[in-house]
């Protein structure tokens, strides 16, 4: 079992959270160890949250661009509260790489109603039996419109969904030497997933439309039927490696550690594809909490938004500019750029959205924009800067901020540097939050400890 100590609760926390606060830390440090909390704190069952609005129950409505544009505003603003009020659970961050991993999009999926749908899925199957997760999704009404499902019939056969199931979301397409599958395959396995296709906001079979004969595939042969196929592709051990793999690069490290990987689908078969053993198991490793990859992940925009947020202590954001803000970064949610989802680390980082994440962070310090338009939301410097113990002692209270806000420890020369941006001209020993300016400094010194190159990693 790892040490449980502060830092690595603090390691723990920044992967699996959109950021923390110091009571989540404190909560965090007040169980006995890593496996107690994750068990009972970040992979704990919680009661699904409200929807949006009432409209996630309406009916589509054609040639209604302007109210859904309003819906699909609503819905994005409506989970990133849901992840800055999450608590010490992992399960928004889990919601997410899911929309990473079985991806659709707003620009193809027209209606709201139907991506609200897929999202409360996500949810409902989070930690659940993988198994019935793919099943579920396949006949889920925004994949049948994403990946051309509903126009999938036995008399022309739609393949888009078949071929991706394999490649992307289940078997991956192999090692480089041995195909986890072939075309053959994915012939078939369209054949066995017609006659599916989208009524309002439900899926309905018709069987009219499905190739009701056998098909071969993977080596089994059956009249098979879209569930049939999904417990095929399930006897595959490629199944097991590709999603620990994927989730061993979503939080541990980008280049995965290949025999530790096995060693997760070996815990994944073993749960009969449970995904909660799967992450009790990672997130209680000694492998997770190597100091190697502690601040070597690139917080993702959605990160990086919200976790702002929280750790400046900021309860009522203007959601529509956090979510402008991650259009503007590269990560709109409801919109990733194609069927394979971000790629996210180093994709996030370009000359275009570094200098843009840190007019983000100057912004939610200062109130304004970069065009200088005041926002609705700011820190409070004097509260923030008093809710830390050494607030009156300036060396200390640099050393404080820098320790929480950033995952690295700074050079001695960097921390003088950003000291001075504190005391802006006047000496330590002079230092109060109580003297004139002392909110215009602290602002000063945030938007600096924020610019620094490590707070971009967690």
């Amino acid at each position: 079992m790892p040490v449980w100590n502060v830092e690595t609760a603090r390691h723990l926390l920044s992967r699996c959270l959109f950021g923390y606060t110091r009571n989540d830390l404190r909560k965090a440090l007040s169980f006995a160890s890593a496996d107690a909390f994750v068990r009972n704190e970040l992979l704990a069952d919680l009661p699904l949250p409200a929807p949006p609005d009432t409209w996630v129950t309406e009916p589509p409505v054609a040639n209604n661009a302007r109210v859904d544009g309003e819906r699909y505003k609503e819905l994005t603003n409506w989970w990133l509260n849901r992840m800055l009020t999450e608590g010490t659970s992992m399960r928004e961050k889990m919601v997410l790489f899911w929309h990473n991993h079985f991806t659709s999009d707003r620009q193809k999926v027209n209606y709201p109603q139907h991506m609200y749908q897929q999202n409360a899925l996500f949810r409902r199957h989070v930690f659940g039996d993988f198994r019935q997760f793919v099943k579920d999704v396949t006949v889920d009404p925004a994949m049948l419109i994403y990946l051309d499902g509903r126009q999938n019939n036995k008399n022309a056969p739609n393949e888009n969904y078949a071929r991706e199931l394999m490649e992307l979301f289940t078997l991956g397409i192999g090692d480089g030497t041995t195909a986890n599958y072939t075309e053959a395959d994915v012939k078939q396995a369209a054949l066995a997933l017609t006659g599916w296709r989208v009524d309002g906001l439900k899926a309905v079979f018709n069987r009219a439309n499905f190739a009701d004969r056998d098909k071969t595939f993977l080596g089994k042969t059956g009249n098979f039927t879209y569930t049939d196929i999904v417990d095929v592709i399930l006897t595959k051990d490629a199944v097991a490696d590709f999603i620990s793999r994927k989730l061993f690069r979503e939080f541990v490290y980008h280049q995965p550690n290949e025999a530790f990987v096995k060693q997760m689908a070996t815990v994944f078969r073993q749960a009969n594809y449970q995904i909660r053993p799967l992450l009790q198991f990672l997130l209680t490793s000694e492998e997770f909490y190597k100091p190697d990859y502690r601040g070597a992940k690139i917080k993702s925009p959605t990160e990086l938004l919200v976790g702002t947020v929280k750790e400046l202590g900021i309860e009522k954001p203007d959601w529509t500019y956090l979510a402008d803000m991650g259009k503007t970064l590269q990560q709109q949610l409801f919109q990733p750029p194609d069927v394979a989802g971000w790629p996210g680390q180093r994709d996030w980082i370009s000359s275009n959205t570094y200098p843009a994440r840190g007019g983000f962070t100057d912004s939610v310090t200062n109130g304004r924009r970069a065009n200088g338009q005041a926002l609705s939301f700011a820190l409070n410097p004097l509260a923030y800067a008093r809710s830390f113990a050494s607030a009156e002692q300036a060396e200390l209270f640099v050393k404080d901020v820098t320790d929480w806000l950033l995952r690295f420890p700074l050079s001695e020369t960097r921390r003088k540097q950003l000291l001075d941006t504190l005391l802006d001209g006047t000496i330590a020993a002079n230092w109060s939050t109580n003297t004139p300016m002392a909110d215009i400094r602290i602002q000063k010194f945030i938007k600096a400890v924020m610019r620094q190159p490590e707070y971009q990693l967690t």
